[in-house]
């Protein structure tokens, strides 16, 4: 082979690369143009434009349903509500999470049916656990209330889901009781790859279960933990379908969420154009938290690989 030939080796053979880069990648960009940048345009602009569905022309408002969404006080309440919900919805399914995947982390015998039990809520539409739960917190017939009666507690029987000051934390608690097992199973399939070792010297050492789970266990799972506080973070921002098949929103707007009142401007009441902005404010507030934290994911996971 001549020397021209061998020069040009390299050069065909990085434009060959470039090409199959190219192509891999292709069907991933026109997948996330379909489904995410083109509907985020088309948002956009129905954010810039007072739309009622039925106009074909609609007037253009500019920064009017922002205005209109800041100085909304529905808009500040339901973002309250998202607030707590992200609050207490991702602790809880995290903490307890963390803790039932450290006791089956010790079970030798059984833990695949252990993991079925715990992740089968998660799997469940969340129409139908919204349907089961309302039926349990039924205020005549439902089964809490018939329990507390059991043992003596008919005073605390409510209607649980009528009752402005529960309504929101009785939701909640079922959003935790189906998201909780996501977290175990994610946790305890981190936990296998633990270094054993260093929390056996740890125990060696003196160190009691808390102070192994800070310091060994929990830096050894980290990547994962934020993964798992990512999704639920976000999933707290987005919640939508739990809230609007128990309660609708109500009593007296007590559970309203950004995406309860999105839906009921956009599709109740016509406001198009305000519903979008709405549920762009979701999407704002949403993902920098998610970008980063992913970042901080990635990071601590190349500096568990050494890169």
């Amino acid at each position: 082979m001549s020397t021209a030939s061998r020069s040009l080796a390299p050069t065909v053979t990085r434009r060959a690369q470039a090409r199959l880069g190219i192509v891999l990648v292709l069907p991933v960009m026109i997948v996330t143009a379909l489904f995410f940048l083109f509907p985020l345009g088309n948002a956009v602009y129905y954010s810039l434009v007072d739309f009622d569905g039925l106009n074909p022309n609609p007037p253009f408002v500019g920064l009017g349903n922002f205005i209109r969404m800041v100085e909304d006080p529905a808009v500040w309440h339901a973002l309250g509500n998202n607030l707590i919900w992200i609050l207490v919805g991702t602790a809880a399914p995290m903490v307890v999470g963390l803790l039932v995947a450290m006791l089956l982390w010790t079970v030798r015998r059984g833990g695949a049916i252990y993991r079925v039990i715990f992740f089968l809520p998660y799997v469940l539409p969340g129409v139908a656990i919204g349907i089961v739960w309302g039926w349990i917190y039924d205020p005549v017939n439902g089964l809490l209330n018939q329990f507390l009666r059991s043992i003596g507690l008919g005073a605390w029987a409510t209607g649980w889901l009528g009752e402005p000051d529960l309504a929101l934390y009785a939701v909640l608690l079922t959003a935790i009781w189906a998201g909780t097992g996501f977290a175990i199973v994610i946790f305890l399939s981190a936990l296998r790859n633990v270094d054993t070792e260093l929390v056996d010297a740890a125990r060696i050492d003196g160190a009691n279960s808390a102070q192994r789970l800070w310091f060994i266990i929990l830096p050894q799972i980290m990547p994962v933990f934020l993964m798992v506080l990512t999704l639920t973070l976000v999933g707290g921002f987005s919640v939508f379908d739990i809230i609007f098949v128990m309660t609708a929103g109500g009593p007296a707007n007590a559970t309203e969420v950004l995406g309860t009142y999105a839906y009921d401007q956009a599709f109740v009441l016509n406001n198009i154009g305000y519903g979008t902005t709405l549920a762009l404010l979701i999407t704002i507030l949403s993902v920098p938290i998610a970008v980063l934290l992913n970042r901080l994911q990635r990071r601590l996971s190349l500096q568990g690989t050494g890169a």
